[in-house]
């Protein structure tokens, strides 16, 4: 858990389902992010996620099972390129990207299983960095923090 605590501030945001979107299109433009990881749980859902940060003027990019091999490979290229900023994907999607310097890690969607958030945030603060992973908790969600909280032993920082 020491790697957690020392290369990783967790945070996290209590909010409506319905505001994750602008919540996230918000922060990705205050904090001038210039690369982040965005987790949904699922294909539809990331999709609908780098829709609405398209629309916002923010280079997104979805990466899951239901995208082609080549389209998978390109987004991964255009976002280690840093042609895109974000690249928003599902849990299963997300094992093959490996990319150093991640800004940040966002749960746009809580994982269900607490072991999930580990290898979510374990995106950032790679080779010695520091990173920053927000969480998005909406009340129907609030069950899944608490098992991550007793999984990890930590309580991220509620900023809202």
């Amino acid at each position: 858990m020491g790697f957690l605590c020392t290369h990783i501030k967790q945070y996290v945001y209590y909010v409506q389902k319905k505001e994750k979107s602008s919540l996230l299109i918000k922060l990705i433009k205050s904090k001038e992010i210039k690369s982040a990881l965005v987790f949904t749980r699922t294909k539809r859902g990331a999709n609908k996620v780098v829709i609405d940060l398209q629309q916002a003027g923010i280079g997104a990019e979805p990466i899951h099972a239901n995208k082609s091999q080549s389209a998978r490979e390109r987004a991964l290229n255009d976002f280690k390129l840093k042609r895109i900023k974000v690249l928003v994907a599902t849990d299963i999607a997300s094992r093959g990207i490996d990319v150093n310097a991640i800004e940040y890690v966002f749960n746009f969607d809580l994982p269900e299983v607490p072991e999930t958030y580990i290898h979510r945030i374990g995106r950032t603060g790679r080779a010695g960095l520091s990173g920053i992973s927000i969480s998005f908790c909406a009340e129907e969600e609030k069950h899944l923090l608490e098992q991550i909280i007793k999984h990890i032993k930590l309580k991220p920082e509620v900023v809202i």
